[in-house]
């Protein structure tokens, strides 16, 4: 059986724990799109880890984790991340790398610095960890698959021809150093050798393991609010954050994904620029950001505070459609403990008039949120494990939350550890 676990909003929805949480009975975890331009945090036994490229279910001696061809590998960081679990102890996990993986290459990292320099104050508020120009390359067709590592004379080749054209762009654009072959060639050797043990026809060891009736989760990175055709373009990133496009980022058939769990969080959250209708702001988002998440809303990847709002239900009633939600997993509710009164969006107003349905963009930059306010309910509710259980008002939030986004709530964590979970 195939299950995807996606991002409902803006990502950072606390999908590392879900993904962690469901990998005790999985047997391949697949990250299917995006690049280390965000990560997942999880909280186990080995203590508190931030990953940007392996799936969260590589600490379980009997999972595979695998990169999917849609993801966007940067080697060396794959590589880093390997070595800084092992460090702290973790079992070396099993890993696939897809041999239609795209590379992250050296270049793109510079250009995508380069592109927020001069773009200056209309950035995007970039990671600058290369995505963007690596999506703009594979679609350009001159991007590198890792199996072409394995091709020597290609690999020269291509080398030589892509170079030549990077440099006319690093000359007259960016008046910056130009790219040497030679040396981008040798650097190209070393992934070669750190990548070559991992290396495997993943599409096929997949569609093999769904014979065998093993269960596959896919891991998306971001939320759906952030994908390149339907997100909050171009504030986007730069795949698509869907758990359809989990089918193709992993290689299988559409009609395997049988299960999409869509992770929203109790509260709303943000990294990088783009319209936020239900946003925060001055000491009521600083004490919700200090109080957040597990240490607090910063991002796991680049330790940006993250922006700060209440819970958007024209938001997620969107995202959980555009996911082909099944199953909701409700995140980080504890933290809403301290509120005597909790707003939600309801919906958006917009030149006067009042909807429910996620506009496109410009639409959204004027869109004016409407509010209504729940009673909080004024305690800790960690260790807390039957829903009957969760103190009156908590309950209400959450059965309030359903009617008004149509998906079923049918995971609701309440503390950072993946014990920490009530099942409706």
């Amino acid at each position: 059986m195939v299950k995807a676990v996606v991002g409902a909003n803006w990502g950072d929805e606390g999908k590392g724990k879900i993904t962690d949480m469901l990998a005790s009975n999985a047997d391949y975890i697949v990250r299917f799109q995006g690049g280390a331009n965000a990560g997942h945090t999880i909280v186990n036994e080995y203590g508190k880890f931030a990953l940007h490229t392996l799936p969260s279910g590589v600490f379980y001696n009997h999972t595979t984790s695998v990169i999917g061809n849609g993801v966007a590998l940067n080697i060396p960081l794959l590589f880093k991340e390997i070595q800084s679990l092992v460090e702290k102890g973790v079992p070396m996990p099993k890993i696939l790398v897809s041999d239609r993986a795209q590379m992250v290459m050296p270049y793109h990292i510079l250009f995508d610095q380069y592109e927020e320099e001069r773009l200056g104050k209309k950035s995007f508020g970039s990671t600058k960890s290369g995505i963007a120009p690596f999506y703009s390359d594979k679609y350009a067709k001159i991007g590198f698959q890792v199996s072409e590592l394995f091709d020597e004379e290609g690999l020269k080749e291509k080398v030589e021809r892509v170079v030549e054209q990077k440099n006319v762009m690093l000359e007259h654009m960016y008046h910056k150093p130009l790219i040497d072959a030679k040396k981008l060639l040798e650097a190209l050797h070393e992934y070669r050798d750190m990548v070559a043990p991992f290396v495997a026809d993943v599409s096929t060891i997949l569609n093999n393991a769904i014979k065998e009736n093993k269960t596959i989760l896919l891991e998306g990175q971001l939320g759906t609010l952030k994908d390149t055709d339907h997100g909050i373009y171009p504030m986007v990133t730069s795949s698509s954050t869907l758990a359809a496009y989990g089918a193709i980022g992993a290689g299988i058939p559409p009609y395997e994904i049988k299960q999409i769990i869509t992770v929203c969080k109790a509260y709303s959250s943000a990294v990088g620029a783009g319209a936020f209708v239900s946003e925060i702001f001055g000491d009521e988002a600083d004490e919700l950001r200090r109080r957040g998440g597990d240490g607090g809303e910063y991002g796991a990847t680049t330790g940006r505070p993250r922006r700060m709002g209440w819970f958007d239900c024209v938001a997620s009633k969107y995202g959980c459609r555009m996911q082909g939600t099944t199953d909701v997993a409700f995140t980080v509710l504890d933290v809403l403990g301290y509120l005597d009164e909790i707003p939600i969006c309801v919906g958006y107003e917009i030149d006067g008039e009042v909807t429910t349905d996620f506009p496109v963009t410009h639409l959204l930059e004027k869109a004016k949120p409407v509010f209504e306010v729940l009673p909080g309910w004024k305690c800790d509710i960690r260790g807390i494990k039957e829903y009957d259980k969760l103190p009156e008002n908590c309950r209400k939030y959450i059965e309030f939350i359903e009617e008004h986004i149509g998906y079923p709530i049918t995971m609701i964590s309440n503390g950072p550890g993946r014990e920490d979970i009530i099942y409706r």
